[in-house]
């Protein structure tokens, strides 16, 4: 079953339109399959001008995100078929059926959801924060499978440890207590705005008031939107626990980088750790920010990604 996407338009995140482009409406197209026992729904956004020569690429998003934080990134390269799927347990999405949402569990619905869409070793793989470390675990344990790799803020070293593990452990604690809650008062603390909001003011280092209630918004409209606190729980567990540097030495292709000079999460001296220990890398750090590439800077991330593609042709 397909049909134009319609949820995707920012007024549902009571944000301005003119964030997201109304030709990227025309590009979209809503769909479904079955992966593994578990719908997964995803959104295909075709290049205007389809060509044997156009690349596709298959975004990962990250965690307690959906296909809705890539959209600015994808309504600027339109010359590209782009495909984004709500992760099992986010989103529209269902969760796994009676398995635990691990990093390699995440890595097999990734062959699972190719094979459903026929999409061979050509398909280029982009992950964002938690999609980095999903994506770059499967490119290790698939050599062959994509071509090429490319991480945006992507996590390069352990959550728990350095100076943000002590925030780190009290994130553990609050996605603990949740899920030992009544279940009502456990999702009311997940969904609480007060501290989606808080996470937001954080994440965002831009200046321009229009684009942070754009982001608030979205923030709002989506960060909320998982299966179960149980999924939510596992999937946290194992953004904090993985990381892209795991399998540097065994990401045998070109591997783009795109960081945040600001970023806290993702600190940049890590990306330059991470870059010196893949084969073969390509590092471009886009200044003033910080976490959210895909919603303050996606003009700069979407101009790295093209010329990235160029020189690693399919």
């Amino acid at each position: 079953m397909e049909k134009v996407d319609t949820a995707h338009t920012p007024e549902d995140a009571d944000a301005p339109i003119e964030f997201i482009s109304k030709s990227l409406q025309g590009r979209t197209i809503a769909s479904d399959v079955d992966v593994d026992g578990s719908n997964v729904a995803y959104w295909t956004y075709e290049p205007i001008k389809p060509t044997q020569d156009a690349r596709t690429i298959l975004v990962i998003h990250g965690f307690r995100g959906d296909h809705h934080g890539l959209l600015r990134v994808a309504d600027l390269l339109p010359d590209m078929r782009i495909i984004m799927p709500d992760l099992p347990a986010f989103g529209s999405s269902d969760p796994f059926c009676d398995d635990e949402h691990t990093v390699e569990r995440y890595g097999r619905f990734i062959s699972g959801f190719m094979a459903a869409l026929g999409l061979g070793p050509k398909t280029v793989l982009l992950g964002h924060s938690f999609g980095s470390i999903v994506a770059s675990h499967f490119a290790a344990r698939n050599p062959g499978a994509i071509y090429p790799l490319i991480l945006v803020n992507p996590i390069a070293a352990p959550a728990l440890e350095g100076p943000k593990g002590i925030m780190t452990k009290l994130a553990v604690f609050y996605y603990q207590v949740s899920a030992k809650l009544p279940r009502r008062l456990g999702l009311a603390l997940l969904r609480n705005r007060a501290i989606v909001r808080v996470m937001s003011i954080t994440m965002a280092k831009t200046k321009d008031k229009d684009l942070r209630r754009f982001i608030h918004g979205q923030h709002d409209a989506y960060f909320s939107a998982f299966a179960d606190r149980r999924s939510l729980l596992e999937s946290f567990k194992a953004s904090v626990s993985g990381t892209v540097a795991d399998v540097a030495g065994e990401l045998r292709l070109p591997v783009l980088l795109i960081a945040g000079e600001k970023d806290e999460i993702a600190t940049l001296p890590n990306q330059y750790k991470l870059m010196e220990r893949l084969p073969e890398a390509t590092l471009e750090v886009i200044p003033d920010v910080g976490h959210l590439i895909h919603y303050e800077t996606p003009a700069p991330a979407a101009a790295v990604i093209r010329t990235f593609l160029e020189e690693h042709p399919a």
